[in-house]
């Protein structure tokens, strides 16, 4: 048997915020949609489900995201996931320039949890919360410097 990762999806607040914060990241939009009847009902497991989707694909072109903004049912807000919660925990993305990727998350609102860390002059990393709460995390290879 043969597995891949096909993408991560994420329930958000506002599709077009999170589009743009993701696209200034670098990330393409690859297709939108918009979804509903009975096959997204069986497949998702919710009655009358209908979303506005979007798919938005990583530079490499190797890792996807799915993004969904509920239309029915109405979407659930809860707290943002903290580090230390069991369950879906951040997405995390290795980048070339952490500083200009700080840049344009601040540019969208967005700013490290607690600063920038240095792990044996190896990865300089960060956690931000982006749209809709959802924790990102950078990483920029200092070996590759």
């Amino acid at each position: 048997m043969t597995i891949r990762l096909e993408n991560i999806g994420i329930a958000v607040r506002d599709l077009e915020e999170t589009i743009s914060f993701f696209s200034d990241l670098g990330l393409t939009v690859l297709g939108r949609d918009e979804v509903s009847g009975e096959w997204a009902d069986t497949a998702v497991g919710l009655d009358g489900n209908h979303a506005k989707i979007a798919v938005l694909q990583t530079p490499d072109g190797q890792g996807q995201i799915e993004l969904f903004e509920y239309i029915h049912p109405e979407a659930i807000e809860t707290d943002p996931t903290m580090p230390n919660e069991i369950g879906m925990h951040r997405i995390a993305f290795s980048v070339d320039d952490i500083d200009a990727s700080l840049a344009i998350a601040a540019r969208h609102g967005y700013h490290p949890l607690r600063g920038v860390a240095n792990y044996q002059d190896v990865y300089t990393l960060t956690y931000l919360r982006g749209p809709s709460g959802i924790l990102v995390m950078f990483a920029q290879d200092l070996t590759k410097s």
